[in-house]
């Protein structure tokens, strides 16, 4: 593989013509006996042309808009589309990123710095072109350019398609970090998967059923990405996996199928500065893509299976993995990234030169979550069988280099992966896990003689039928250290999944680093009045606040401010009407805007009860109908709106959705009630539709089952945007309402500590629904009755409620409803209201993720920021 920079300009001073130079032709200019440069694609005018890139006035952002239009999309203004118009801005933004890309990664190249890579099967980067203007400092000038040109810059922004690169709070997390890595002017890359569809597009039949259909989010052109052709690895599956007799841990692998791992890069711009990070994408393709002798033999499947086969990889993000071949290619997946993955930084590390004993010293692998634990037998694979490195110095390597985030508690959220079918596809990093196990449970032995049990709960395989690989447990010993992501989280895991670990390798090794997010998106993007009207508040430049979050609390003083007030509450009236619009142009329905609007979005599943949401919503229109029609004008009218997606093979929290929809259709139609409560479910969640929705709320719910959500981030984008949280005391909840103060959230619910004594009850103790709440047995009467449609329907999911209730829903109702009637009582005093809102966004500042990327460079990988010259 040839490497894109030339080595003889390492370490020497290169100009910036230069640098474009081989930003546009890949290689430096050559030069003549007397040392004058000879320009490789024409002569120095047209170079000059070509820096016209550089410019970022008006008049020059219009030429490279222009010059895009007709030379990179080869169209004229007269048959220009906002599409078109969107690509070509799209393109000049670039530019300006991949210059600060060849400047940031020289700066690299030269200084050496311990560089620190995060692995994520999920980026949910959302939409990049305004993120970008922002990041840039360029919105105003690109908006003024566009404008001239004769587009909304507003609907160019439109034209974009949200990166089908992730599902929820996992992908949008790791999006924050290299945002914030990269503001923060740290060496840190990203790696992951390019899905060609994603995870789905979301549908809503007129029954109200989700309906999946493929995500072609690739279908227009990518101006993101820059398809790297001289990059690429050969990833192999199958085959077999033979131990050498020479009395070392060494064995030869081979057979089997090879896959080519292709990669794209994404830059990642820093915010306010030239350090622009990357994250690089692997493709899958087939090493040789199409057999022409069964082509010619009349076998035209067999023809293209190779290539099908491969392209299969990287084709859908999380494939249903209820069926065989799901799960082998799920397991394929997380394979075929960490191993192109490990490559890639391994060849970075050795054009340094140095010894392999110090990878650690220069590179440092996060693990997000359990989903690139292959990364592990990987490496101490390459160091044995490829590097002749001895097994115990190839561990500690790699348990130098490792660190593990650990997301969930929950049991069937911590992958295990068959024995024999790893056998099958990955023979010779089953026979490593084998090997550590042995060396691991020797040393568990040595420090617990005689333990059997302790062995048989600490052992990475679980026996039963089949044996199954515990790649929680993998990741803990594989790594350096181990945190959890939240206060409550990080103690839930050192005292129930990790507990003898713990115990084992002492508590210093498990930590916790709180989640964040990026101000700059969920802050300054998606509300930019609110920024607008801080920024003139604290009479400082947003490029000071919006990287030192902390300085939103010298606003607390203006909640008592009138005039301030009026400023914060017209901003949100402005977000309510663009929410509205946004309904009202997309699904055709009509929000009476002067209602609170509470907000519910995240991911469908059980734990985070959206159930108990809509059945607090099916009880409050019960409310409703009882009252008469004097009563129901003392009523805070409320707008209640959920988006979600739910997995395809998850047939609970489809009739979730199914049910969310057909209650929203019977109340929006009832005349007696309609403008009291309202309810609308949007289809098709995404980070772009999250924009809108955020700084919209007046409340926003987040009510999982407590010791259930490990930590959340959509709480943090809505109290940074000055919507109330409604919540049990939970995951990242409780920290907020430590720094925002009690008296602004809303509580409900059992404690962590009670929870698993409520559930023993429901087992052994069980106390019918009409006991434990009237009111909700009047709900399920109700659903199950048909008032929203077939009540056979939705038995499977009332019937999780009747029996068992793992999720507490009927414990906790009675506890939400009067939750929910303290949110009215608050919301009547709109001044007191506003006031709230306002000390809940100021002091948000702990929830930055520029605080959470630092507390990882400094406490975990031992990284320093690199400042990248002007």
């Amino acid at each position: 593989m040839t490497s894109t920079i030339d080595p003889k300009a390492i370490g020497k001073p290169v100009s910036r013509a230069r640098r474009h130079v081989r930003t546009l032709t890949g290689y430096l200019p050559e030069t003549d006996e007397s040392g004058k440069e000879k320009w490789p694609r024409g002569d120095e005018k047209t170079w000059k042309e070509n820096m016209r890139a550089l410019e970022t006035d008006v008049p020059g952002i219009s030429r490279n808009i222009v010059n895009h239009v007709q030379t990179s999309l080869a169209r004229q203004a007269y048959n220009l589309d906002d599409l078109g118009a969107y690509q070509a801005a799209a393109l000049s933004v670039r530019d300006n990123l991949i210059l600060n890309w060849n400047d940031t990664q020289l700066q690299y190249t030269r200084k050496e710095p311990k560089r620190a890579y995060y692995l994520s099967l999920e980026f949910l980067m959302g939409r990049a072109l305004d993120n970008a203007l922002l990041n840039l400092d360029l919105k105003k000038q690109y908006s003024e350019s566009t404008d001239k040109l004769g587009f909304n810059m507003e609907d160019l922004l439109e034209q974009e398609r949200d990166a089908a690169l992730g599902n929820g709070g996992l992908g949008r997390l790791a999006a924050c970090y290299l945002d914030s890595s990269a503001s923060m002017e740290l060496p840190v890359w990203g790696y992951g998967l390019r899905y060609k569809y994603g995870i789905f597009q979301q549908l809503i039949s007129p029954e109200g059923q989700q309906l999946e259909a493929p995500d072609p989010w690739l279908e227009n052109q990518n101006p993101w990405e820059l398809p790297r052709l001289d990059v690429q690895y050969d990833v192999r599956f199958y085959g077999s996996a033979d131990r050498l007799n020479d009395g070392t841990p060494r064995a030869v692998w081979s057979g089997g199928q090879e896959v080519v791992a292709q990669a794209y890069d994404v830059m990642i711009p820093g915010c306010f500065t030239k350090s622009t990070n990357n994250l690089r994408l692997w493709e899958s393709k087939p090493k040789r893509g199409f057999d022409l002798n069964s082509f010619n033999a009349g076998d035209y499947e067999r023809a293209v299976e190779s290539s099908n086969s491969a392209s299969a990889i990287t084709s859908v993000l999380y494939p249903n993995d209820h069926t065989t071949f799901g799960k082998e290619l799920r397991l394929k997946q997380q394979y075929f990234w960490t191993a192109a993955s490990l490559a890639d930084m391994i060849r970075r590390f050795k054009n340094i030169g140095k010894p392999i004993t110090q990878f650690p010293e220069y590179v440092a692998i996060q693990l997000n979550d359990t989903h690139p634990t292959m990364a592990i037998p990987e490496l101490m694979r390459i160091l044995v069988d490829e590097e002749d490195v001895p097994w115990d110095t190839a561990w500690q390597i790699t348990t130098n280099t490792f660190f593990y985030t650990n997301h969930t508690v929950l049991p069937e959220a911590l992958e295990k992966w068959p024995v024999p079918l790893m056998q099958h596809l990955l023979p010779r990093h089953l026979q490593i896990i084998y090997d550590i196990n042995m060396y691991f449970l020797q040393a568990v032995e040595k420090k617990f003689p005689g333990d059997r049990e302790r062995l048989a709960r600490m052992s990475l395989i679980e026996e039963g039928f089949p044996q199954q690989i515990r790649m929680a447990f993998l990741a803990c010993i594989g790594s350096r250290k181990v945190n959890g992501v939240a206060e409550l989280h990080s103690e839930l895991v050192k005292t129930t999944i990790l507990k003898d670990f713990v115990e084992f390798e002492g508590a210093g090794k498990f930590s916790n680093v709180t989640n964040g997010i990026t101000p700059r998106r969920w802050l300054d993007q998606c509300n930019p009045e609110l920024s607008a009207l801080i920024s003139k508040s604290l009479n400082v430049p947003k490029q000071v606040w919006l990287k030192d979050l902390f300085m939103l609390k010298k606003l607390l003083p203006l909640a008592e401010d009138a005039a301030f007030r009026k400023e914060w509450a017209e901003i949100k009236q402005r977000n309510k009407e663009r929410l509205a619009h946004h309904v009202r142009t997309t699904l055709g329905l009509e929000i009476n805007t002067n209602a609170m609007f509470d907000v519910q979005i995240k991911r469908l599943h059980e734990y985070k009860r959206q159930s108990l949401n809509i059945l607090g919503v099916i009880h409050r229109y019960l409310t409703l109908k009882d009252m008469s029609a004097e009563e129901r004008k003392k009523v805070n009218p409320r707008v209640v709106f959920f988006a979600a997606k739910a997995a395809p093979g998850y047939w609970i929290a489809k009739l979730i959705i199914r049910l969310i929809v057909n209650v929203a259709r019977i109340l929006n139609a009832d005349p007696e009630t309609k403008d009291y409560l309202q309810l609308y479910f949007l289809p098709d969640y995404s980070v772009s539709l999250a924009e809108v929705l955020i700084p919209a709320s007046d409340i926003s719910q987040h009510i999982s089952t407590a010791g259930t959500e490990a930590s959340g981030t959509s709480n943090m984008k809505f109290c940074l945007n000055g919507g109330l949280l409604l919540g049990t005391v939970d995951g990242a909840n409780i920290e907020i309402g430590e720094e925002v103060g009690e008296s602004n959230v809303f509580f409900f619910g059992y404690l962590t500590p009670e929870v698993e004594q409520v559930r023993y009850n429901n087992i052994y103790h069980p106390r019918p629904v009409e006991e434990k709440s009237p009111a909700l047995a009047r709900v399920l009467s109700v659903v199950s009755q048909g008032m929203f449609g077939d009540g056979g329907i939705y038995e499977p999911f009332l019937n999780t409620i009747r029996q068992g209730d793992y999720y507490l829903i009927a414990d906790d109702f009675d506890s939400y409803i009067n939750a929910l009637k303290m949110v009215d009582d608050a919301y009547l005093d709109k001044e007191e209201w506003i006031k709230k809102s306002i000390r809940t966004a100021c002091t948000m500042g702990k929830f930055s993720s520029d605080r959470a990327i630092m507390e990882y460079a400094e406490s975990y990988w031992n990284l320093e920021p690199v400042k990248i010259p002007a």
